[in-house]
């Protein structure tokens, strides 16, 4: 028996508000991957250093990834947890076969970043307004100031 959480929000938002959190789970985990590729990969002048930065952002993902998968339990509802989920959900793409250079991999993770920021505001709009889900607005709005500070590094990297 499935117990729905009494929490002051209708079983509608509920799902809204999971629904709209798997969509953002799956593209952290693009991302995630991608990043650890990227960290796997890096060569260059400046590769200790960007290996380091790519597995704490990484690693920060993890962290994002977690909190996003719990909000969808505390909602009432499974979490996905598979590749292909991922992959039909995320509106970030992955690039098969493409082994970019230092400056191609920074532009990349940066673009991805800029997008989720976009996208992560909506969301938090959507949450806040339409489903009057102030606990997962608050989740959101910490996630985006996670990705506007890894942006903003990133972004030194291409000044």
């Amino acid at each position: 028996m499935k117990m729905t959480p009494k929490i002051g929000l209708s079983e509608i938002h509920l799902k809204n508000s999971a629904d709209l959190l798997s969509i953002l789970l799956a593209d952290e985990m693009t991302l995630y991957v991608k990043t650890r590729k990227f960290h796997w990969n890096v060569r260059g002048n400046s590769f200790m250093e960007l290996h380091k930065l790519f597995e704490a952002n990484y690693r920060e993902y993890e962290i994002i990834i977690d909190e996003i998968a719990e909000r969808i339990n505390k909602l009432g509802h499974k979490t996905i947890g598979t590749m292909k989920e991922f992959l039909s959900l995320a509106r970030l793409k992955e690039k098969e076969n493409n082994y970019p250079n230092q400056k191609e991999m920074l532009g990349e993770l940066l673009d991805n970043n800029e997008q989720l920021i976009i996208e992560i505001r909506k969301m938090i709009d959507t949450c806040s307004n339409e489903n009057h889900d102030a606990g997962t607005a608050d989740l959101l709005t910490k996630i985006l100031q996670q990705h506007e500070t890894i942006a903003w590094v990133v972004r030194r990297y291409l000044d």
